[in-house]
Parts: C-alpha cells; structure tokens; sequence
C-alpha cells in the first residue's frame, strides 16, 4: 500500500460513552497513523496518553447562539499537559459539524495556560453536532479528541448525504472543480485536485494565499460523521490554479470533504460529496 504519498491524514473511529455532562457525550482518542515525507510514525508507541474535559457554558448550547467551550488537556494522572507544539500556526484545531453534515466551522481555540483551551461555539440550530479537536502536546505525536453534543431548539429538516452529480461549485465568485486520479476506492491512495478560475472570465486563479500555512486544508467526514481525515497538500506552497491532496479513504460509502483555502484576504470553504467503492 503506498501510504507514503498522504501527508497530513488523521482517521478517527469511535466508540461513544455518556458522561454526566448534560447533553454530551466523550469519546476517547483513537491514536492513529499519520505520514510525513515519506515516513510513518507510529502514533499508538508515540502518543502520550492524555485525556480531554470538555465544558460548555451555558452547560445545555442553545440553537441560534454561541456557548463558551473550554477544554483541557490533562495527563492520566489528572495533571494539565503544560505545553503545546504549533501544527499549522495554531495549537489546537477544532472542527465542528452537524451530524448531518450540513453544518461546517473551523475555529481555533485559544490557549489560556495550565492546559486549558477556549472559544465560542455557533450552534445554528438544534440537533446533534461532533466536534473533533487536534492538538500535539511537545515532545509526542498529534491527538484527535471527538465530543458530540446535542444542542437544544428547533431542529432543521433532516438533509439526507447526497453523492454531487457534478463535481463543480462555484463559491464567493470562484468556480472551484475537484477532480481524481483514479476511481475512489477504499482503502487505496488517491489524488485529490482543486482547480480555481474565475466564475466569470473563466481564467485560471493563480494568485491563492496561503491559511494556516499552506496552500488550503481538507477536511473529510463520513456519512456517520465518525470517520475523520485532516489532510494537508502535498505542495504547500502553490498558489494555484491547482492544489493537490493525496487521501485514503478507511471504508466504502458516502463521504463529504471540505476544501479550505484563502483568496484576496478571504477564507472560503467549499464542499463535495462522493461516493467510495468498496
């Protein structure tokens, strides 16, 4: 299996188990493989065994509003984990997701000190949402935490995953096309292409940004919203009109993915949903 193309992938499964918390649930970190240039690390030897509190406030999130979320990071002893590598120009990335996936936030949690991360929330409505946390204490390999929480308020109608029928979209006046270099099969390594041009003249648009240094970020969930892949590109510093990403995909089945990338000054996010074969 050629894994040493995928750089930057984290996959996540899950077992859930209720706390006392009202409203959520805590899932414990599954360490996971992740490669760089070539070189796999493994994460069940190299991870520290490190464990997440997770607190909103108020404690029962309300939809149409922001909760204050902390979390912190603690050693199995109970100890707070002190310090905290940069990954991307942050220390702990925080994906958040409705679990029908109509709901997409990337935010970045500030670090207070003593092992405690904040930030507000946006619950747009009711219902269940996940929210996977990264972070890497120094000195040891990336974690990814999962919360699910269930938001209180009127629930949207249910949106049922389905694969794009065209795999062209065009976002903040940008026509974004993903394409592949081979058909998505499970658990076989595929390139994934970004192709940006102007929504009106149709040119090529060569002059992206980088955000969180790099040409963008892919965020991959599965249908469940329990399968997790962060992938980064393989050229970071590109600035169009093409941005490449190599993944692998853990199972068949209906998958959505998130490209994340910046142009004049604006961070866009841009959807898709495809289906892998077995």
């Amino acid at each position: 299996m050629k894994r040493q193309w995928v750089t930057g992938l984290i996959a996540i499964a899950f077992a859930v188990s209720v706390t006392g918390c009202t409203g959520m649930s805590h899932d414990q970190q599954s360490p996971s493989h992740q490669q760089h240039g070539g070189h796999e690390h493994d994460h069940m030897e190299k991870t520290a065994a490190v464990k997440t509190n997770w607190s909103f406030s108020p404690q029962q999130p309300k939809a149409g509003q922001s909760a204050s979320l902390s979390i912190q990071v603690v050693k199995p002893d109970g100890k707070p984990v002190q310090d905290f590598a940069i990954n991307h120009e942050k220390k702990m990335h925080l994906i958040v997701v409705s679990k029908d996936l109509s709901f997409f936030e990337h935010l970045h949690p500030q670090y207070k000190g003593n092992g405690s991360f904040q930030v507000n929330v946006p619950f747009p409505s009711g219902g269940e949402y996940r929210l996977f946390a990264d972070f890497q204490p120094k000195g040891a390999a990336q974690v990814t935490q999962m919360q699910t929480v269930s938001v209180s308020g009127p629930k949207p109608a249910e949106r049922p995953v389905q694969p794009d029928a065209n795999l062209t979209k065009v976002v903040d006046g940008k026509k974004v096309t993903l394409s592949f270099d081979q058909p998505f099969k499970a658990k076989k390594p595929v390139m994934l292409t970004f192709s940006f041009s102007d929504a009106q003249t149709n040119q090529p648009i060569k002059d992206l940004q980088p955000y969180l240094g790099a040409i963008g970020h892919v965020v991959i969930l599965d249908q469940s919203a329990k399968e997790y892949l962060h992938v980064h590109p393989m050229n970071e510093n590109t600035t169009g009109p093409d941005a490449q990403f190599h993944a692998e995909f853990p199972h068949s089945g209906v998958f959505k993915v998130w490209g994340e990338f910046q142009h004049r000054g604006k961070v866009f996010t841009v959807p898709f949903v495809i289906r892998v074969a077995p």
